[in-house]
């Protein structure tokens, strides 16, 4: 960040003709919760699947929960949705005298998967040979063609969320869809990523009893790939065991365990230190700790000294008993780092 005065483009608010958001640098967010559930329900309700002699409809949706969002950084279109869905459907063999009744189950409309993954199920009410065959019409035939609609659902998605995220500079004409890099998550769970704020300006109106965590521990690995299992994503992955969010560069946010934990990385220094500023999400809100890693390479081991200021004082003992279970023991565990254990 520039120093007062110094002239940073990103602060230039005059370069925006409606001075806000400057060159697209921060991190904005539209929620497409509600929009997202209407659209699902205009392309999957009353949707009829027909072929040899087989008629099938959809005739109610159910059930839609989960949430969709659209965001921006740094010119950057972001997409977060996850959606679990129930339809009930109807259908009829041709000269049949049965109506056959049942759902398809949608277990995981997300970002990170390709609609071609995502996971149905389809049930029947009955079990008579008219009920299989059109539940097996249904299988085959009827869940390409939901997975069509699911297709249109995140294309009108993009198209619709990409509508003034990413504002143009003084004298540039609008930014087209098509123009926009699209990028997913990272993550299967959407995390709500608050303003990260420097930590001497998070309590307003208050003041926090908070405390300063002190630890060292010892890994057998060098002084890089402690660094490594810290900030390359698939070692954060797989001592994590989970899906994560991580921009390893000054600026960059991180959001770990299901979003239970997210920051900002404030100075990195290659096999020897990482600042952060970090908060566990039960905080108070907006309220960040500092983190600093120094990582000391020795003959025989590396020692990695852990400091963390600003912890609120009721949340000490815990937190300190999460960096030993969920990041030192893990980290050991997964990479073969634990000699020391």
């Amino acid at each position: 960040m520039a120093k007062w005065g110094e002239g940073d483009p990103r602060w230039i608010v005059e370069e925006r003709p409606d001075a806000t958001n400057v060159n697209n640098w921060h991190w904005t967010e539209k929620n497409a919760g509600p929009w997202s559930k209407e659209r699902l329900k205009e392309l999957l309700n009353d949707l009829k699947i027909e072929q040899n002699g087989v008629e099938c409809k959809i005739v109610e949706v159910d059930k839609i929960d989960g949430e969709a969002s659209a965001n921006n950084r740094k010119g950057k279109l972001i997409f977060f949705y996850e959606w679990d869905i129930k339809l009930k459907w109807e259908g009829v063999l041709a000269g049949g005298s049965e109506k056959v009744k049942g759902e398809v189950h949608i277990l995981n409309l997300s970002e990170e998967n390709d609609v071609s993954e995502v996971d149905m199920t389809v049930t029947i009410k009955g079990s008579g040979e008219e009920a299989q065959r059109v539940k097996a019409f249904m299988h085959n035939i009827g869940k390409n063609e939901i997975r069509k609609q699911l297709t249109e659902y995140i294309r009108s998605l993009k198209e619709e969320f990409s509508k003034g995220l990413i504002l143009p500079k003084k004298g540039e004409a609008q930014v087209k869809p098509d123009n926009v890099s699209m990028i997913t998550s990272g993550f299967n769970k959407k995390i709500s990523m608050e303003p990260v704020m420097s930590p001497q300006n998070t309590q307003i109106g208050c003041k926090l009893d908070t405390k300063t965590i002190e630890m060292s521990e010892k890994f057998q690995c060098r002084a890089q790939e402690f660094y490594d299992a810290m900030t390359r994503i698939e070692m954060v992955t797989a001592f994590t065991q989970g899906h994560v969010k991580i921009e390893a560069e000054k600026g960059g946010k991180f959001a770990f365990f299901g979003g239970n934990v997210t920051g900002e990385f404030k100075e990195l220094v290659p096999g020897k230190k990482i600042v952060q500023y970090w908060r566990y999400k039960q905080w108070p809100d907006q309220h960040f700790s500092e983190v600093t890693f120094n990582i000391e390479e020795k003959d025989d081991h590396t020692l990695v000294s852990l400091r963390q200021e600003l912890v609120p004082a009721a949340e000490v003992e815990q937190t300190r008993d999460n960096w030993q279970r969920y990041y030192f023991d893990s980290i050991k565990r997964a990479f073969g780092f634990g000699a020391f254990l």
